[in-house]
């Protein structure tokens, strides 16, 4: 009987917090022996960052982060289903991940485990095969990855440890093979069970019931647990382990068998203390923020917020829920815990009603449903969703307010708090991963705000826009004055220059004197109006607001955008997945091009509509979608017609998506008129696209489509 538990979404919250807060408390000194870091830290209670010679910064964009939250999209993007194929999981790294630029360790084949999977991947071998020993050896397929990325699998199975189990061996075996495939099985059977199951001894004999007995995974669980009842003191303990499972048993640059040993290690002895498991096992060194990645997720699901709230030091605070996913759909690249706990709260939710149809399943669907919750809707207790004080003399904290929860400004006379909507000034020269991104409010969208004050005082939406040499400069909306005790609605529409990325979003208040402003939920979700093109000013981040997915993308010399591809299909990328019924448009100049066009409903780089130039002379309307990796890379013709066209000739082609209606034109003249019945892709943001060459654009606009659709073309 699988019965999701009441606590549901803010136990997965608790469990996406611990995910990061363990990532980022073990990041800095990642790959560091146990006698170095006792040696230069002592045991590690708390983030160390400004203890470190180079000051690292907390937030960082990490590969453990980035991967547990992409792979996991697997599931809505092939209709959350239980029966997920590895091969699926395999088409969901090559439609995200774009190749030595995001998420992976791009260490070269044969040396990185998931790099060498991604290149078996890129050539046409399907999953599980990608990952295997045959393919890639023991010492390769079984590195540490497989375990990392484990958790989103077990946050979508609450209290269903075979699911969690199954899932994390199909998802692992994308790269992976061996001993790995079990620590992964092993470790998201626990995290799944956590959500129902308090007590650790049998946290870990569901861990040993989803992998053989006989292999070591199996054996390093009895003998850490064995070894805690003898030694009664972590740090014995950890050297039976060294002496056991150490790296110099075991080939290749991060094995999984010593880090999934620490793993139990710090389960073991602080399996009811947030803080002393996180303690223990980044003290016990090997691949620290990998560990405590895993770690602190299960802690968070298993101890819930109190007990991450518990420790005395506060682990939330400095991190505000923040963290980075750079992919090719650069539009969730900004996000933070809420929204990403909520998203998996609903794939969780969506399993869970598959398993109702089925008999002998009972499913208490008493967490939150709702699928379109405002972007910032502080729901859990201590979220601020990035939220931070700007100007002023102020406070902010997340109160209960009426049945509900809201961010609570304590302000002396006026202040400004806001939260990221694109790549923060502290994130542009970020060190390690890169920061791929695209902004996730642009210039014609409405800001909904719903705000109330407890003293009479003066309120106004605000942005802050990348302008001259990367400045900061402030876009204010109309100020509106509010009463003691009144909750507004207010709306705004900021109009800036499209090529101005949006950095941030905010809410002031001034007042004559000391209170409180409570942001009960901001939000956006309108399609823009803007034109991509070079701004007036002589900033350069506003070219980091395109995806590179292609070989080379400059700016500013005959066109404004020019990308170029030496084989295969390559794009350049901006807008949100939120992004629906809407129209783009662009003049192309293709150069020594196979193909060249624009594109609509942008998923990720295998999941789109286009518009393209053929070099046999035709103009073809194609839907690139892979449902059924084993059959190949699906792009699908939905239409064609002959079209004179010619090498360095400006071509304007506009595409419009509504619904599952598209419709395209060149030079003004209508083309194609159609629907698509069959998996439609009804929103994603727009790309230019290019095939063996060069293309240059100057601009690129998106509008809104009008309701009235006889207006569309």
């Amino acid at each position: 009987m699988v019965t999701i538990p009441h606590d549901y979404e803010e136990r997965v919250y608790a469990g996406v917090l611990g995910k990061i807060i363990g990532v980022y408390l073990g990041r800095p000194f990642e790959g560091w022996t146990y006698e170095r870091i006792l040696k230069e830290l002592g045991e590690i209670s708390y983030y160390v960052n400004d203890r470190i010679a180079h000051h690292p910064p907390l937030i960082v964009t990490d590969d453990d982060i980035s991967g547990t939250f992409t792979f996991v999209r697997a599931l809505p993007d092939h209709g959350n289903r239980r029966d997920l194929s590895a091969a699926q999981i395999g088409q969901t790294w090559l439609n995200y991940l774009i190749e030595r630029q995001t998420i992976l360790w791009w260490g070269g084949m044969g040396n990185s485990t998931e790099h060498t999977a991604y290149v078996r991947l890129k050539k046409g071998v399907i999953a599980p095969r990608s990952g295997s020993m045959e393919l890639n050896g023991k010492v390769v397929a079984e590195q540490i990855g497989a375990q990392i990325f484990i958790d989103g699998w077990a946050l979508v199975s609450p209290g269903n440890p075979e699911q969690a189990a199954e899932l994390a061996r199909k998802a692992g075996s994308v790269s992976h093979d061996g001993e790995a495939l079990y620590a992964a099985q092993a470790l998201a059977a626990m995290e799944a069970q956590a959500f129902v199951e308090d007590d650790m001894h049998r946290l870990f004999d569901v861990a040993l019931s989803v992998v053989p007995a006989n292999c070591l995974i199996a054996q390093i669980i009895r003998n850490v647990r064995a070894w805690r009842d003898e030694d009664n003191d972590w740090h014995k303990t950890r050297a039976r382990i060294a002496a056991q499972y150490g790296y110099d048993k075991y080939g290749g640059n991060c094995h999984v068998i010593p880090n999934h040993a620490v793993i139990v290690l710090a389960l073991a002895y602080g399996g009811h203390d947030f803080q002393r498991a996180l303690m223990i096992g980044n003290t016990a060194g090997w691949d620290t923020d990998c560990n405590s990645g895993n770690i602190g997720c299960l802690m968070g699901i298993k101890l819930g917020l109190r007990g991450i709230n518990a420790s005395p030091v506060d682990w939330r605070g400095p991190v505000a829920d923040r963290l980075y996913l750079p992919t090719a759909d650069g539009g969730r690249c900004i996000t933070d815990a809420v929204q990403e706990a909520q998203r998996i709260t609903a794939i969780g939710l969506a399993l869970a009603d598959e398993e109702t149809q089925k008999p002998g399943i009972s499913v208490n669907l008493t967490a939150s449903t709702s699928s379109c919750p405002p972007r910032f809707n502080f729901t859990f207790p201590g979220s601020v969703q990035g939220f931070h004080v700007i100007s002023g003399t102020a406070r902010i904290e997340n109160v209960e307010t009426g049945g509900g929860r809201s961010l609570a400004v304590h302000f002396t006379s006026s202040a400004q708090v806001s939260t990221a909507t694109f790549i923060p000034p502290d994130a542009v020269k970020m060190p390690g991963y890169g920061l791929m991104s695209s902004p996730t409010l642009y210039p014609g969208q409405t800001i909904k705000a719903s705000v109330s004050v407890d003293v009479g005082a003066r309120v106004y939406l605000f942005v802050r826009a990348y302008g001259v040499n990367d400045e900061l400069y402030l876009l204010k909306g109309d100020t509106i004055a509010l009463s003691a005790g009144e909750t507004r609605a207010i709306n705004w529409v900021p109009q800036l220059d499209g090529g101005s990325p949006i950095a941030e979003v905010g809410v002031a208040v001034e007042g004559p004197q000391p209170g409180t402003l409570s942001v009960h939920s901001l939000d956006w979700r309108d399609t823009p109006d803007v034109n991509f093109t070079r701004p007036a000013h002589n900033g350069t981040l506003w070219q980091r607001a395109w995806v590179k997915a292609c070989d080379d993308l400059g700016f500013g010399w005959n066109g404004v955008f020019r990308i170029c591809q030496d084989a295969g299909t390559g794009m350049m990328i901006q807008g949100e997945r939120e992004w629906a019924d809407y129209t783009v448009q662009a003049t192309i100049i293709p150069h020594l091009a196979r193909a060249a066009g624009i594109a609509v409903c942008v998923q990720g780089l295998r999941r789109y509509y286009a518009l393209i130039l053929c070099d046999d002379q035709k103009i073809r309307l194609v839907k690139n979608l892979t449902l059924d990796p084993e059959k190949g890379q699906v792009t699908a013709l939905l239409a064609e017609q002959d079209f004179t066209w010619q090498l360095d000739g400006a071509y304007e082609l506009k595409l419009t998506t509504r619904g599952d209606r598209l419709i395209a034109a060149v030079k003004g003249q209508a083309l194609f008129d159609l629907c698509d019945n069959d998996h439609p892709l009804t929103g994603g943001a727009v790309a230019l696209v290019i095939e063996e060459g060069r293309l240059d654009c100057d601009s690129i606009a998106v509008n809104s489509c009008p309701l009235d659709s006889s207006h569309i073309h």
